[in-house]
């Protein structure tokens, strides 16, 4: 299929206009719209929030009131006759808020231009049909790659049933995440934990393990300023802890947001944990083991899109070895910490070059004066 340049400009603009939505929107997707008519943008939305108004019905509001206020030379029917460019399909479904494929086919577009369709089952070819069934050109695939690296959270979750999962590291150039001594703060630069925060923050829930929780008492917050997060909610704070140990009175417990307990069924659950006002998520155990890829599908049905992992060798290594991990983001500064500390990843016993974890780097810059470095395992498995 053959889009213009001015196709092109307009596609760029609603992926822009969705990424504005980075921090807000969860569980639902960052959508964009540019509407145009005659060669001119007349109407630009994105999705701000769930339960408010989607892109197109936003982008539609803004070329309405364009062309009632005599900011612009274009008739009253400012949209009739133009081109929508989306960055997902329009939904098909009345949801918290109306179909914007009808609302799309009430204003008089003839032309939709789709980044890519909408692969969750309520939608699905919903929206396309509907525009297409009332006469409208609608095509699809430009800046596809573009539109998917938006919602990688969203898009995992609707397709393979669990969320996007991204472990976060800070080491030395030896490969250290703490002394032998247990120390590490801070490996890391002001910097790049400020970085970080900005990962939380478009994050639906952030992982640890039990083991961090007892060394280090983390807060596992977003703590971070301006306006684009003035509204974002606390991820969900989550503790993979087997034997349910987690104090009730550690700060991960008790500071404002929702937190998840996954341990492990077989182990009794202590009184004052029960009543500590987390949410207690029983799994199964393998081999004296929480069942992780469980664990995934129960976020995933919370509306977890994005998990960011913070947490020691033995849960980030199990992750890893189980093919559950997409993406590595690893912040590698500029100095050694010797023998005897910790590594990255533990319990992969890789015994043969065959066998060693391939990964693909997908970003390499400096954040301060450490590297930050993005990475994906090659030929992991998705299921």
């Amino acid at each position: 299929m053959s889009f213009s340049r001015f196709d092109h400009q307009c596609m760029a603009e609603a992926l822009q206009l969705a990424a504005l939505g980075m921090f807000t929107t969860q569980p639902n997707p960052r959508v964009g719209c540019v509407i145009a008519r005659e060669g001119r943008v007349v109407g630009r939305g994105y999705h701000r929030r769930a339960g408010e108004p989607h892109a197109e019905v936003l982008a539609l509001e803004d070329a309405a009131a364009a062309g009632s206020d005599g900011a612009s030379d274009v008739a009253r029917n400012v949209v009739r006759g133009a081109t929508a460019y989306v960055t997902l399909e329009p939904c098909s479904h009345h949801g918290r808020t109306p179909p914007c494929a009808e609302a799309l086919v009430a204003s008089g577009i003839v032309r939709v231009v789709m980044a890519m369709q909408d692969p969750h089952e309520v939608v699905n070819g919903g929206g396309q049909r509907i525009l297409q069934d009332a006469g409208i050109v609608v095509e699809t695939g430009l800046m596809s790659a573009v539109a998917e690296a938006l919602n990688p959270g969203f898009l995992q979750r609707v397709r393979h049933g669990r969320p996007y999962v991204r472990i976060k590291l800070a080491a030395s150039l030896d490969g250290r995440t703490a002394l032998a001594s247990g120390a590490s703060q801070w490996i890391s630069s002001a910097e790049s934990r400020l970085d970080v925060q900005r990962w939380r923050a478009r994050s639906s829930a952030i992982l640890t393990g039990i083991g961090t929780v007892m060394a280090d008492d983390p807060q596992m917050t977003v703590r971070i300023g301006g306006s684009e997060h003035q509204s974002q909610q606390q991820p969900i704070r989550v503790v993979a802890d087997s034997h349910w140990r987690t104090p009730v009175t550690s700060r991960i417990v008790n500071l404002p947001g929702r937190v998840i307990i996954a341990g492990s069924e077989q182990h009794a659950i202590p009184a004052d944990l029960s009543t500590s006002g987390a949410q207690l998520l029983p799994l199964r155990d393998v081999d004296g083991k929480l069942d992780l890829r469980q664990l995934l599908e129960a976020l995933a049905e919370e509306q977890v899109n994005e998990l960011q992992v913070e947490a020691g060798e033995t849960l980030c290594g199990a992750l890893l070895k189980q093919g559950l991990v997409d993406e590595l983001l690893l912040y590698q500064a500029p100095v050694i910490m010797g023998e005897g500390g910790t590594g990255l990843f533990a319990g992969l016993a890789v015994d043969a070059m065959e066998n060693k974890v391939q990964l693909q780097l997908i970003e390499s810059c400096f954040i301060g004066v450490d590297q930050r470095l993005r990475f994906r395992p090659v030929q992991q498995d998705k299921s």
